[in-house]
């Protein structure tokens, strides 16, 4: 049995054997829309959507440590940025750009009072983002529409591609701008960005020993964060094309961090398998009772606070554990010292 655990551990960690699963998953990605009808087409679109704001949401809160229960507010500016832009008519990649920068900027002068604070303080300060959010929305209506909102067609395919397959184009734009996402995020926190941001985590008092300033990396977690919720808010206005003062609802931004929590925190698949339960489960919910949709996913969220504290991404490390236990098999002492760190629920 030990000899089987210890092949299968060096079959999966081949590089060759990584990357070729990578190639199956990516030629699956690019080819599953021709094989879907519309709807299915369209909702994968939003799972990228808000896997994308999932990841943002992890990296002040998942990498970071720090609470933020504002995100929603920077998906919600980028999509009003992306909406003005597209409607004066500016060119798509100056809006792209200026629906990063913006919110990325209001996330800067955010953090520079935000990050000194921590506990209930920080949590409280952006818990006001969606709350202002909404009525300044409403109030700014020469610019965003008002209570009725605006919306902005410009991500119907082109001709050569197809002027029939919108839901097609619009998932490969999704695709391609998230994937670039996700490969920037993983490579930034695991460098000497995410190590930092690591000892900020666990211990500010040790991080400034080492020469990490504990503030500086909290601004910059915060400004990339919000940086990434425009990146989600622009690629909203491709999918769903409209926005309202409603997507910039406090009760969205509890949404995400939900689903985060089920996907799991500090992780990339966890943001991935984030961003489907945001978009699926309560698609699903409602078709099984629209009335228990709010407690279907509260029994979802604390089933998995409870059995999977870190996440659904983190099954098969339980898993593992578990048989390992099972089969009797020794353990090193730094799978050990793992166990010991590890919370008892999982």
């Amino acid at each position: 049995m030990a000899r089987q655990k210890v092949s299968g551990a060096m079959f999966w960690s081949n590089r060759w054997v990584r990357v070729g699963v990578a190639v199956v998953i990516a030629l699956v990605l690019v080819f599953a829309p021709w094989n879907l009808d519309v709807a299915t087409n369209q909702a994968l679109a939003r799972v990228g959507v808000f896997a994308v704001a999932v990841l943002g949401l992890n990296v002040i809160m998942g990498y970071a440590g720090q609470v933020s229960l504002g995100q929603i507010f920077f998906l919600g500016l980028g999509a009003y940025v992306t909406a003005y832009g597209v409607n004066e008519g500016w060119n798509v990649a100056l809006v792209f750009v200026l629906a990063v920068l913006i919110p990325g900027l209001a996330g800067y002068i955010v953090a520079l009072a935000a990050a000194r604070l921590g506990g209930l303080a920080i949590a409280m300060v952006t818990i006001a983002l969606p709350i202002i959010g909404v009525p300044l929305a409403k109030r700014l209506a020469d610019w965003t529409g008002g209570s009725q909102g605006t919306s902005a067609r410009f991500s119907s395919a082109p001709d050569w591609f197809g002027s029939d397959l919108d839901d097609i184009w619009q998932y490969y734009i999704v695709l391609a701008v998230a994937s670039v996402v996700f490969v920037l995020v993983h490579n930034l926190v695991r460098g000497k960005f995410g190590r930092a941001l690591a000892i900020v985590k666990e211990n500010e008092a040790v991080a400034s020993s080492m020469g990490i300033s504990p503030y500086r990396y909290k601004v910059m977690a915060f400004t990339i964060a919000a940086m990434i919720g425009g990146v989600s808010g622009f690629l909203y206005m491709v999918v769903v094309q409209y926005t309202s003062p409603e997507t910039l609802a406090f009760h969205h931004s509890i949404s995400l961090l939900a689903s985060m929590v089920v996907g799991g925190a500090a992780s990339i698949v966890g943001s991935l398998i984030g961003g489907a339960y945001y978009v699926l489960v309560p698609n699903v919910t409602n078709e099984i009772d629209a009335t228990l949709t709010a407690v279907i996913q509260g029994v979802i969220l604390l089933f998995v606070l409870f059995v999977l504290p870190g996440g659904i991404a983190s099954l098969p490390r339980v898993l593992r554990r578990l048989f390992r236990g099972r089969s009797g098999t020794p353990r090193s002492d730094a799978d050990r010292a793992r166990a010991a760190q590890t919370p008892t629920t999982e």
